[in-house]
């Protein structure tokens, strides 16, 4: 089945549903010559809009800046791209799934969240995904975060959870923790964790297979 992964960048998302299954074909308005996968440069919604129809799923990641506490309080503006995203995927008629950060909930529909816990990641990296044009997943267990964060500037010690934000420290520690070989720190800071998307695509391929939904 074909799936399309919108603002991919160097796609830890897409990572994740090829390993589910998917022939991923990944779009970003910037040239991401990391993305492992089939890259088309351009404007994503408008290629949703155009092209989404040819997909078995279209899954997006509309840039979260816009929605990131930090850049919030730093009185930065950004695009707000998440309801024109939900737009242009519902015009398709095609299952979709979209991504953001926490502070993004508002704007999510019934969302389900996954975090680095549940999969034995060294980071919590919570994120949530709203599931439509016929999909829905229950909520997995979302585990207390308890456990310390490391401070920045010095490698996790055992116990701990990391946060690969800013211009962290240990990159290749945590292209190990995500699964992430060919990103670099850039791609690590935005990057979905594999882990996530693969256990989203494994369900929803499971589910449109015994559907037979086919492009």
């Amino acid at each position: 089945m074909k799936l399309l992964d919108a603002f991919c960048c160097q796609g830890g998302a897409s990572a994740g549903y090829a390993a589910a299954g998917f022939d991923v074909t990944g779009i970003d308005l910037h040239p991401q010559p990391r993305y492992p996968f089939t890259f088309i440069q351009g404007d994503a919604i408008a290629y949703i809009l155009e092209h989404g129809h040819e997909y078995d799923v279209i899954a997006g990641s509309p840039p979260c800046q816009g929605y990131s506490d930090a850049q919030v309080l730093q009185g930065r503006e950004h695009p707000m791209l998440i309801a024109p995203t939900r737009e242009a995927m519902q015009a398709t008629g095609r299952p979709f799934i979209l991504e953001n950060v926490p502070g993004a909930r508002p704007h999510l529909i019934d969302p389900i969240v996954l975090c680095g816990l549940m999969f034995g990641l060294g980071t919590y990296r919570d994120r949530y995904f709203e599931l439509g044009g016929g999909l829905a997943l229950n909520q997995p267990h979302h585990p207390r975060h308890d456990r310390p964060i490391t401070k920045m500037g010095r490698p996790r010690r055992d116990g701990e959870m990391a946060h690969y934000v800013g211009n962290f420290s240990g990159v290749q520690a945590a292209r190990d923790d995500l699964g992430v070989p060919w990103m670099n720190r850039d791609g690590i800071r935005e990057c979905i964790p594999p882990a996530y998307t693969r256990w989203i695509g494994q369900q929803v391929a499971a589910r449109l297979d015994r559907q037979g939904v086919a492009a």
